[in-house]
């Protein structure tokens, strides 16, 4: 029986996918805009670049057997020309051990022969993504430690695990204060003077309304305090 994964884990990330049969794409890419943050399907190697150029990819998926192209030399342009490093997997009609061949030495993620089964594909999807996205969390907590050690207020407490919650990829925070009370039971007040501190100390940057900058760097060590004295 096959193992049952979390699939909620690809609610944070971004899927390129590459097929030239507009069906088979549109069906596939219809699944899995349930699943992921956001899909981007298209037909060919070229408009896979402009996506990749225009967004933070975190995985591709594509077929190698494409009309005029082949998905194996496209990984390999993408790499060696483009210089991005971002997880692939390879779907193909066919199990020509030269694929398989090329796609190790890519260090291609997996591997998927068509028709593809959807259940497969989001379990292969998953499992590529599940070290990053268990180094995100990792991270998130980390900063969390460092900046809850810096404040002794229960309420401060409370928003920072809201703030970085709710941090989205580019490490912003897109809240007013009303949305923070509506889900902290805080007072404007304390979120107007604890956002003050932050800012003082270059950790949160406000950039336009309703709209802050998150900056890790300026995160305090834990011997340091946030408090304004």
């Amino acid at each position: 029986m096959m193992n049952r994964r979390n699939l909620d884990i690809l609610s944070g990330f971004n899927v390129l996918y590459i097929e030239d049969e507009p069906q088979l794409l549109k069906h596939t890419a219809t699944v899995l805009e349930d699943f992921v943050k956001n899909i981007f399907p298209v037909l060919t190697c070229k408009d896979a670049i402009d996506v990749i150029q225009k967004n933070n990819i975190d995985i591709i998926i594509t077929d190698i057997n494409l009309k005029h192209e082949n998905g194996i030399e496209f990984l390999k342009e993408l790499k060696y020309e483009f210089g991005y490093e971002i997880p692939a997997i390879v779907a193909t009609a066919y199990t020509d051990a030269e694929y398989l061949i090329d796609a190790i030495k890519l260090k291609v993620e997996d591997y998927i022969v068509k028709p593809i089964n959807l259940k497969d594909l989001l379990n292969s999807i998953h499992d590529v993504l599940l070290p990053m996205a268990q180094q995100k969390e990792i991270k998130r907590f980390y900063n969390m430690i460092k900046t809850i050690s810096a404040v002794t207020d229960g309420k401060q407490v409370e928003l920072v695990k809201f703030i970085l919650k709710n941090l989205d990829d580019e490490s912003m925070f897109n809240y007013s204060y009303g949305d923070i009370m509506s889900q902290v039971d805080v007072s404007k007040p304390t979120v107007i003077k604890f956002f003050r501190q932050l800012a003082q100390k270059g950790i949160l940057t406000k950039i336009q309304n309703k709209k802050y900058f998150f900056n890790e760097n300026s995160l305090p060590n834990p011997s340091e305090e946030i408090d304004a004295k």
